[in-house]
Formats: structure tokens, C-alpha cells, sequence
């Protein structure tokens, strides 16, 4: 057997290119590509679209109909799904049995196939796509020839994307018009991957369509590119964009409009800092008459929010933002929810500021001269507009498995909101409870964050005067947040992700001078709670959702 190459599969180094078939649905650099492989001799097979667009430049091709002496049927869905097709691709050329069967039934080599795949997933990514446009948007026969060459690269060469044309051209222009076996095997890998994302996202797209948690998921990413190093320099990373199209903005799709290369925790980060920008947007937040439309900001150092604010500018947001915590702030990440301007850009100019990132739906060009000026290195990300895609889902790699859930992005309305305890809260109360809480689910549990009116700005800024998260006891969060907040404590409102299981850490937050407390509620000693609140008159308020963060 290991004579016909059965045993090992690895076939000859070089392989000769003698025919062809090309079947494209993305056509950018084809004709120079095609042009080069006939220059070499190379019979051309085509079909549909792509022999029209080939012939219109004037270059020779064979239709697929003149091969398999069948014709294209039922709205082109079949046409090479045939044995003159799939005989020519995975026929074992020194094989006995196999040179036979095709001498046989008149089968002739396919040396080559270059195959791009219909545009499914940039389908499904356009508003209003209807799923029976998706649906004949699947490809059957694209992915069966290059599974087909892909399983048989010891013969045949695989190409399945334009980036792979100069590589192709110049294996064969080294090797006298043959290929090797490093490069088949390398494109075979590819090809494999290929369809593996494409049904993933076919996949996912079905699934969408019906259940939230499918009996099989099928994730797929596609390297977007490798980084420096990991959490840690010892640690190997590098970061993958999701295959589906996505409506949401993103640090991975964002374009970067300065600064070096992006790390492992750049990235992590400014994910978690958009997501708390974007959470901001839904704050109910109302300004002083006079004022337009509310601007969020945030700094975020290691996933957790530092500093975030509300006011009527992006300047003022900024600056109440690094106020939250200034020591933490420096050297952090930044995120707006709204155009970042010159003003706010003078602002972050000054000698208090450093940042690593700057994430914004876009930037003005006075602001980019003066960010550009100022550093060399910073990274300006302009993610787009700031759009919420409907139930996005989120996972986390386990040894072993995979946990897949809903994002958290929850945030209590009035009706959600009962008082509990002390004085009735004030219009301004609840909205800084409703701003705190979009702080505190961005959190690391356990969380408590106090924040309150800008004592500088009054009642057109809410921002954050300091948080505790990450910690195993909620005590511990109440002594962190009060002692990061300091005087401004006294008359703030401060808010827990989870309910209190003792009265100690509300105390805590009481004797800081703290006027207001908000939890989800839902301890079986939240009555303990509730009557120190009493007692103390401070205003207490549940909302009856957690907002843990692990």
C-alpha cells in the first residue's frame, strides 16, 4: 500500500499544475492571478459568474458543463457536485485502482482548485436581510471541492483566498510550474479551517434563529493577529475576531488611529471599558434645562472601573471621570460615548494624565492633532457608533468545557426599585443609584462603589468618588470604597452588586456618612439591613437584580 502513497499519504514533493478550475465569489485580483496560470500552461475550468468575469478579460477557460457534460441546474445550486468534479479532485494518482477508475469513466485531474465560498456571513450582517436571502447564500459545492482538494494535498492544490495568490504564483515560479508539499499542506490547513468557520456561522445563524442554548455550539473565530505577549511576558497570546459579523462596535474591529500595537491586556481592558461607556448611554440622567444630551466616560485598569462619570460634555465627563481616582487612573483606559472633541483632548493633555487607550465612536480631527502631539505610543481606538446587538451572548473557556450565558445588561427601572427603609429618595437619589449601578455591574464581585453629585459641577455631573471590588468579603469592598471615596462619603449614595448578608458592611458605609444604600435584596437577614437603615435615617432601596462579576 505504501507504494501508491495509501499508507502516509504524503505524495510527491512537487506537483505539477496542468488544469485548474476556478470558481470565485470574491473577485478581487483574480484575472492577474488566472492570467499568470495560463501563462504557465495551466488549462482553466470555470463556472457561471466567474468564467463570464475570466472571458470578459479575454482569457480562455473551459465551462463546467463542457466537463461533467451536464448543465448548470436549479438556479446554479448544482453544477459541480459531480464525479467528473469530485473523481478529478480526490483521485489518488499512484493508486492502481484508482488511475483505473478514472481512466474508466473518462475522469481527467484537477490539479488546482481556487474556490472562495458565497458571502454568507457578510449576508446576515446587513439590516434586514430576509433568511431566505441568507439561506441561498449557504454554499454546497465551494465547500465540497475544496474539502475534496483539501483531503487529497498530496495532489492537489487548495486556494481559498486572493491573500494566497501571490504565495501560489511564486511556489510554482521557484518550482518550474509545480507546487510543493509545505505549501498544500499549508493551504489545505487553511482550507479546512475555512469551512469549519463557514458552517460555524451557518451554525450559529440557525441556531440564532431558534434556540438561545443549542444541544451543539459551534464558535468560530478567525486570528485577527498575534501579540507581543500575554497577561504576562512569559505567556504566548494572540487575539481572534469572531466569524459571525457583528452590529456591535468592538475593541477588535475598532480602527486604531494612533499609537503602537495593542497588548493582551489593552485589548481586555478597553472591552470592559466600552461595555461600561455603552452602559451609560441607558442611564436615566437629566441635565439642567439648557443642556443637550448626557456624556458618559470611564477609566478602567485591570476590567474595573476606577473612575466614571455623567455630565453635559465630553470634557467635563473626562475630567469628572479621572477625579473618581486619579492615582488609579494613571496609566489606565479611557472610553466615551460620544465623539471625543478638541476640548476634552486639551483636557487629557495635561501633565495629571497618562493612558494607554483612548476608545471613542469617533474623534475629532482637533482632537487627534493635539492626543498625537502629546503621545507617541497612545492608542486611539474609534469603535463607530455605539449600538447594543439584541441578546448577545458570553463565554468562558473552562478546563474541559465551555460556560455560555447571557451578557449582563440589566439595569433596574423604576418599577424595579422598592423602598425599604428611611427617608423617601429624592428624583436626583435615584438617578445617581441608577448611574452607580451601571459602575457596579462593571465591577469585579465583591463590589460596592459610592458616588454622587460633582461637589465642582453640581447637579449637571454624577460621577464615581470610589469603589472596592474583587474582594472575597463585602466588608472589606464597603472599607475600600470608603476609604478611596473619603469626605465625599458624607451625603453620597453608595450601591452593592449583591445583597448584604450582615449588617457590618452597611455600617461601615453609614459611619462614612453615606445617605444612601442600594442592593438587590434577597438576603434572608436583609430585615437586619433594613432596620439599622431605619435607625441611622438612611434611605435604603432594593432593585432585586445581582450584578455579580467573576
Amino acid at each position: 500500500m505504501a507504494a501508491h502513497g495509501l499508507a502516509h499519504g504524503e505524495g510527491p514533493d512537487l506537483v505539477p499544475i496542468g488544469r485548474a478550475l476556478v470558481s470565485v465569489s470574491e473577485k478581487s485580483g483574480l484575472g492577474p492571478f488566472v492570467r499568470s496560470l495560463v501563462d504557465m500552461g495551466v488549462e482553466i475550468i470555470s463556472t457561471g459568474g466567474t468564467a463570464a468575469a475570466l472571458q470578459r478579460e479575454g482569457i480562455k477557460v473551459t465551462l463546467i458543463e463542457q466537463v461533467t457534460g451536464f448543465p448548470e441546474i436549479m438556479d446554479g445550486r448544482v453544477k459541480t457536485l459531480h464525479p467528473k468534479v469530485h473523481g478529478g479532485l480526490l483521485g489518488v494518482r499512484d493508486n492502481p485502482a484508482h488511475a483505473a477508475a478514472m481512466a474508466t469513466h473518462a475522469i481527467a485531474p484537477i490539479d488546482l482548485v481556487c474556490v472562495n465560498l458565497y458571502p454568507f456571513e457578510e449576508t446576515i450582517a446587513r439590516e434586514g436581510v430576509t433568511r431566505g436571502e441568507a439561506i441561498e447564500q449557504i454554499d454546497i459545492g465551494g465547500p465540497s471541492m475544496v474539502r475534496s482538494a483539501a483531503k487529497n494535498h498530496a495532489y492537489v492544490t487548495v486556494v481559498t483566498s486572493p491573500t494566497q495568490y501571490a504565495r501560489v504564483l511564486s511556489d510554482l515560479s521557484v518550482n518550474g510550474g509545480k507546487t510543493s508539499r509545505q505549501l498544500r499542506r499549508w493551504l489545505a490547513a487553511i482550507a479546512f479551517s475555512t469551512t469549519a468557520k463557514y458552517d460555524a456561522a451557518i451554525a450559529s445563524y440557525l441556531s440564532g434563529a431558534g434556540e438561545r442554548f443549542p444541544d451543539a455550539l459551534s464558535p468560530a473565530f478567525i486570528k485577527h493577529a498575534e501579540l507581543r505577549y500575554g497577561e504576562n511576558p512569559h505567556q504566548a497570546a494572540a487575539v481572534y475576531r469572531d466569524a459571525a459579523p457583528t452590529r456591535e462596535p468592538s475593541i477588535i474591529g475598532a480602527a486604531q488611529l494612533h499609537g503602537k500595537e495593542l497588548s493582551f491586556n489593552n485589548v481586555n481592558d478597553a472591552a470592559a471599558a466600552l461595555d461600561l461607556a455603552r452602559a451609560l448611554r441607558r442611564v436615566r440622567f437629566t441635565l439642567p434645562p439648557g443642556y443637550g444630551a448626557p456624556v458618559g466616560a470611564c477609566i478602567v485598569k485591570h476590567t474595573n472601573p476606577c473612575g466614571a462619570a455623567i455630565a453635559p460634555t465630553v470634557a467635563e465627563a473626562v475630567d469628572e471621570a479621572i477625579m473618581g481616582d486619579p492615582v488609579a487612573a494613571y496609566g489606565g483606559i479611557l472610553a466615551v460615548n460620544a465623539e471625543l472633541d478638541g476640548a476634552a483632548a486639551s483636557r487629557l493633555c495635561r501633565n495629571d494624565v497618562f493612558l494607554e487607550v483612548i476608545v471613542a465612536p469617533s474623534f475629532s480631527d482637533a482632537a487627534l492633532e493635539q492626543l498625537r502631539a502629546r503621545w507617541a505610543n497612545v492608542r486611539l481606538l474609534a469603535v463607530g457608533e455605539l449600538r447594543d446587538a439584541p441578546g448577545p451572548i458570553e463565554c468562558k473557556f473552562v478546563p474541559g468545557g465551555l460556560l455560555v450565558q447571557e451578557c449582563d445588561r440589566a439595569l433596574s427601572g423604576a418599577a424595579d426599585i422598592s423602598h425599604r427603609a428611611g427617608p423617601m429618595p429624592t428624583e436626583s437619589t435615584l438617578q445617581v443609584a441608577g448611574f452607580l449601578e451601571a459602575v457596579c455591574r462593571a465591577l469585579t464581585s465583591n463590589a460596592i462603589v459610592i458616588g454622587g453629585v460633582s461637589p465642582e459641577r453640581g447637579a449637571s455631573c454624577v460621577r464615581v468618588f470610589g469603589a472596592g471590588a474583587g474582594q472575597m468579603d463585602r466588608v472589606n469592598a464597603c472599607r475600600i470604597a470608603r476609604r478611596k471615596a473619603g469626605k465625599l462619603a458624607k451625603g453620597a449614595v453608595a450601591f452593592s452588586d449583591a445583597f448584604f448578608p450582615f449588617p457590618d458592611g452597611p455600617k461601615k458605609l453609614i459611619n462614612a456618612g453615606v445617605t444612601t444604600i442600594a442592593h438587590p435584596g434577597g438576603s434572608k437577614r436583609d430585615q437586619d439591613t433594613f432596620d439599622l437603615c431605619q435607625q441611622s435615617g438612611v434611605t435604603c432601596l432594593t432593585t432585586g437584580i445581582r450584578h455579580f462579576r467573576h
